[in-house]
């Protein structure tokens, strides 16, 4: 059967001499992998709409395994990302992740419209890191392995909220805080920001000026969690991580 999609490229892989096999994160039926044919010669018409990171209208047919792109019309070739190193290094970090995170052909249209807008606010100039921060908390919860950040992860309380815990998976209040010695001491200032990383819309998201001590403490507090929690190798986050340093 033949349909049209709403889609995002996240991935890309040659397929012998002329082919690319395509993995789209689409509206209506999730994450998929599809074979462009002739995508690899300059002048086919696939060649542009299997660029990554591009969002368009696809026309597919299904297949047992792999699917099939029969056409596609870009709609935004997300231009202004690949001509910036930094935020490549990020839109390729998430792209990466959410195809770890995503089983196939499992739809999630808040999760993709929430993909979409983080590229779309990364493309025009938002803070990269902020918004990709956002957007992975997303897969964390996707991925059954977010932090507990509305109160206490041990006992409920939302007061006294100081610390965070990646033993515990979340915040501890001062009551608890004995639970874990290593837990790290955030300012009230700081446990908003993560809370606000954690629950908000990225469409919600205003400008929000953090020091860049704040933010390399909260970039490394998630790289810690994740290196706990995630447990998927990725490629594009060694990069990143090689990037920041040279930003910072």
């Amino acid at each position: 059967m033949i349909e049209k999609v709403s889609g995002i490229v996240i991935k890309t892989k040659d397929y012998g001499e002329t082919h690319k096999i395509v993995t789209l994160f689409t509206k209506e039926k999730g994450k998929i992998g599809l074979v462009a044919r002739g995508a690899k010669k300059p002048r086919s018409s696939m060649a542009a709409v299997t660029q990554p990171f591009v969002y368009g209208l696809f026309m597919i047919q299904s297949g047992r395994n792999l699917g099939s792109l029969l056409q596609g019309e870009v709609i935004d070739s997300m231009r202004e990302i690949k001509e910036d190193l930094m935020k490549t290094a990020y839109v390729s970090y998430l792209a990466e992740l959410t195809d770890k995170v995503l089983d196939s052909s499992e739809p999630d249209p808040y999760l993709w419209d929430q993909f979409l807008q983080s590229l779309e606010r990364i493309s025009e100039d938002e803070t990269a890191e902020f918004i990709s921060m956002i957007y992975e908390m997303k897969l964390y919860e996707k991925g059954g392995f977010a932090p507990t950040l509305r109160g206490c992860v041990s006992c409920g309380k939302t007061e006294h909220i100081a610390h965070f815990s990646i033993q515990e998976g979340g915040f501890l209040c001062a009551t608890c805080r004995h639970q874990d010695s290593e837990a790290m001491f955030l300012n009230e200032k700081l446990v908003k920001i993560l809370q606000l990383i954690r629950y908000i819309n990225v469409s919600r998201v205003g400008k929000i000026s953090i020091k860049k001590e704040s933010r390399k403490l909260l970039r490394d507090l998630l790289d810690s969690y994740y290196d706990r929690y995630g447990g998927y190798y990725l490629k594009s986050r060694n990069f990143l991580k090689q990037m920041d340093k040279f930003e910072l």
